[in-house]
C-alpha cells in the first residue's frame, strides 16, 4: 500500500478531516488535499510531519518512500538529498545505503553524493560518511581520479583508532592513492602515514614518507609566491608549508634515533633548529619555527645522552621541566637510556611521577597523535618494568602486567612480545596472583 493510501486509510479509520489532520501535522490543508487526491510527490519534510501526525516512529515510511522515489516517479535530488540527510540523522544506515546504491546507477549523481559525504565528514557523522565514501570509491574504482583518491584518504583517516594493526591495514590500502591527491592533501596524508608506520616500527617506510613530504613541501615553498599571486582559490594544506619541511626533518631525526645513529640524528636536528630560510614569517609561521626550535634544543641534549654523554642529563632535565607537554616523551627516552647504560634515575622518576599514568598532551599544533602516544606508553611501561626488575624490585611486575594489558588493548604486537618475554625472564619475582593475571592476558592474546 502506498504512503498516500496509508494516509487515506488512517483518516478514514479515525474519521478525521483533512483540516483536522492539517492542524495536527502542521502540513497546509491545501497541500494535503493535493497529496491525497493528486499525483504530487511528497516532500521529505511533509513525510516526516505526516508520520508524526499519524503517531508513527521517525523514519517509519522511509523504505516505502525509497520505492516511490525510484520506481513510481523520476528520482529527484530535491527529495533524495533531504532523505539522505534524514537517514544519517536517524542512523538508518540500511536505508541510506539502499538510496545511495540506487542513485549510483546514474553516475551523474556522483558529485552531489561526494559533496554530501564531505558535509557528513565535517559534521562528524562518521558512519554515514564512511558509507558514502565507500560507495563512491566502489563506483570509481577503475578511474584514475582525484575524487577516488580523496575518498580513499577520508576512509583512511576515519579508520584510524587505537588498534595499531587495523591502522596499518588502513594505511596499506590507502598508500597507493597518495600521489593522486591534490598537493595540499598529499602533505597531510604523508604525515599521517608516517605516524602509522612509525607505531609499527617500519622505519624504512617512515623515512621514505618523510623524504617525499620534504621534497613536495620544498618545491611548493619555492613556488609559493607564484601560487599566492594565483588568488584565493589556490588550495592550501592545513598548515603553512614550512611546517611540513620542518616536520619531515624532525621525522628523519627520529628515524635515525631509532636506528641508533645519533650523530646523523643531530644533523637533522640542526636543520630544524634554525630555519633561516623561512621568509616573511606570519604569526603562525613564527609559532611553528619556535616550536621546532624548542624541540631542537631538547633533542640536542637527548641525542647526546642517548649516545652515552650523560654529563648533559641535568641540563636536559632542566630544559624539559618547563615544557609540561614534552615531559612524558622525555621520560620514555630517559628510561630507555638508563636501561642501555645501567644508570640510576630514581630521583627523576620521583620528580616526574605525575606523568607516569597515561594522559594526553598537546603541542603548538594541537593534541599529540593518540595512536603514537599510546604505542609510546605501552613501550614505556615495558622499559620501566625492565628498569625496576633489573634492580630486583617486584614493582616491575606490576608495570609488565599493566604494559601487557595496554599493549593487548591497542594490538601492539611488538610490545606484547616484549612484555611477555620480560615476564618470563622475571617470573620468579611474581606472586601467584600476578602469574594468574599474566596467564589470563596471554589467553586474551591467543584468542585475539
Amino acid at each position: 500500500m502506498s504512503i498516500r493510501n496509508q494516509l487515506k486509510s488512517y483518516l478514514d479509520r479515525r474519521q478525521m478531516t483533512i483540516n483536522q489532520f492539517a492542524e495536527i501535522s502542521g502540513i497546509n490543508s491545501g497541500t494535503l488535499s493535493i497529496i491525497l487526491h493528486g499525483n504530487r510527490p511528497i516532500a521529505m519534510q511533509q513525510l516526516d510531519r505526516m508520520t508524526a501526525g499519524m503517531g508513527l516512529g521517525e523514519g517509519h515510511f522511509y523504505d516505502l518512500y525509497i520505492e516511490e522515489c525510484f520506481f513510481h516517479s523520476n528520482p529527484d535530488w530535491r527529495r533524495l538529498g533531504p532523505l539522505i540527510h534524514r537517514c544519517a540523522e536517524l542512523g538508518k544506515l540500511d536505508c541510506l545505503l539502499r538510496v545511495v546504491r540506487l542513485m549510483l546507477e546514474n553516475l551523474s549523481y556522483l558529485p552531489l553524493l561526494f559533496e554530501t559525504a564531505e558535509q557528513f565528514h565535517s559534521e562528524g557523522r562518521k558512519e554515514a560518511a564512511v558509507l558514502l565514501y565507500e560507495s563512491i570509491a566502489e563506483s570509481e574504482k577503475y578511474q584514475h581520479s582525484e575524487r577516488l583518491a580523496l575518498c580513499q584518504y577520508r576512509l583512511f583517516t576515519l579508520a584510524l583508532g587505537d588498534d595499531l594493526r587495523a591502522n596499518l591495514r588502513a594505511a596499506t590500502l590507502f598508500e597507493n592513492y597518495v600521489s593522486r591527491l591534490d598537493v595540499a592533501d598529499q602533505l597531510d596524508a604523508l604525515n599521517q602515514l608516517a605516524y602509522v608506520f612509525g607505531t609499527l616500527y617500519e622505519w624504512e617506510k617512515v623515512d621514505e614518507l618523510a623524504k617525499e613530504m620534504h621534497r613536495i613541501a620544498t618545491i611548493q615553498y619555492r613556488l609559493e609566491p607564484a601560487s599566492e599571486r594565483g588568488g584565493e582559490n589556490t588550495r592550501r594544506p592545513k598548515r603553512p608549508l614550512c611546517y611540513y619541511i620542518l616536520q619531515a626533518l624532525l621525522i628523519r631525526s627520529v628515524v635515525c634515533e631509532e636506528r641508533g645513529r645519533f650523530d646523523q640524528a643531530l644533523h637533522y636536528v640542526s636543520l630544524y633548529a634554525a630555519p633561516d630560510w623561512v621568509r616573511n614569517e606570519s604569526d603562525e609561521e613564527q609559532r611553528i619555527v619556535e616550536q621546532f626550535r624548542g624541540w631542537a634544543v631538547a633533542n640536542t641534549y637527548l641525542y647526546r645522552i642517548m649516545s652515552g654523554d650523560l654529563t648533559v642529563l641535568p641540563e636536559y632535565i632542566n630544559c624539559i621541566a618547563s615544557r609540561e607537554d614534552d615531559i612524558f616523551t622525555a621520560l620514555c627516552k630517559i628510561v630507555q637510556t638508563a636501561n642501555r647504560y645501567g644508570y640510576e634515575i630514581d630521583g627523576i622518576l620521583q620528580r616526574f611521577s605525575s606523568h607516569l599514568p597515561y594522559q594526553t598532551y598537546q603541542s603548538e599544533f594541537g593534541e599529540y597523535n593518540k595512536p603514537v602516544m599510546k604505542e609510546r606508553y605501552a613501550r614505556f611501561l615495558s622499559d620501566l618494568a625492565a628498569y625496576h626488575l633489573t634492580r630486583n624490585r617486584r614493582e616491575g611486575i606490576k608495570f609488565i602486567l599493566h604494559g601487557l594489558e595496554f599493549s593487548v588493548r591497542i594490538n601492539s604486537e611488538r610490545n606484547i612480545i616484549q612484555s611477555m618475554a620480560l615476564f618470563e625472564r622475571f617470573r620468579h619475582l611474581a606472586s601467584v596472583e600476578e602469574k594468574n593475571e599474566f596467564k589470563h592476558l596471554v589467553n586474551e592474546v591467543r584468542l585475539g
